[in-house]
């Protein structure tokens, strides 16, 4: 009867799991798309003082004696005192801040439209080096170049606002391109 063998010592610090988080991210992670500062209507500057008002607001507000009837969904209360207990502790705060400004950045910018390369307009420079231009709704341009093609980068942001396209194009392989032009 063959035997399998027995996990040797571990050591300290270490986890069997191969994944494992702490318990508000876990249950942030139920409400990931719960902003509490919006849940509770303050700033992330907000003092604790004004978290408490909020949440009493809140509470007020999604009492269902206090309600109006004909009004907006209530708010789930459990969630509320989630939101208060997370923002009005200091560590639970500073917590949830870092992981909500590391899901910031980890999305990146949210482009507001795709556009074809087709329906960019190809000019030349004194250089003779291409790239296109396509109108922004602010008046600025996207510009695409050919090291923006090159590197196979589909973002391009606005030369004068915040705004971000994704550019739709397909790189094609210079043999590939030759066999086009010889059709």
């Amino acid at each position: 009867m063959p035997f399998a063998a027995l996990p040797g010592p571990q050591p300290l610090g270490t986890s069997r799991t191969p994944y494992s988080r702490s318990p508000l991210a876990a249950k942030l992670e139920e409400h990931r798309a719960t902003d509490f500062y919006a849940l509770l209507s303050v700033s992330p500057s907000a003092t604790s003082a004004d978290i408490k008002t909020a949440y009493h607001r809140a509470l007020l507000a999604s009492h269902p004696d206090k309600r109006d009837p004909a009004g907006s969904n209530p708010t789930d209360i459990g969630l509320l005192k989630q939101a208060f207990n997370t923002l009005y502790t200091p560590y639970l705060r500073k917590h949830y801040d870092a992981l909500r400004t590391a899901s910031r950045k980890s999305s990146g910018p949210r482009p507001a439209q795709v556009i074809s390369l087709e329906e960019f307009e190809e000019t030349e420079d004194t250089s003779e080096t291409s790239f296109w231009v396509y109108s922004c709704r602010c008046g600025g341009q996207y510009v695409v170049t050919e090291e923006t093609l090159d590197a196979g980068q589909h973002l391009v942001g606005c030369a004068s606002c915040s705004e971000v396209v994704w550019v739709g194009y397909e790189l094609v392989e210079d043999a590939d391109a030759d066999a086009l032009q010889a059709r």
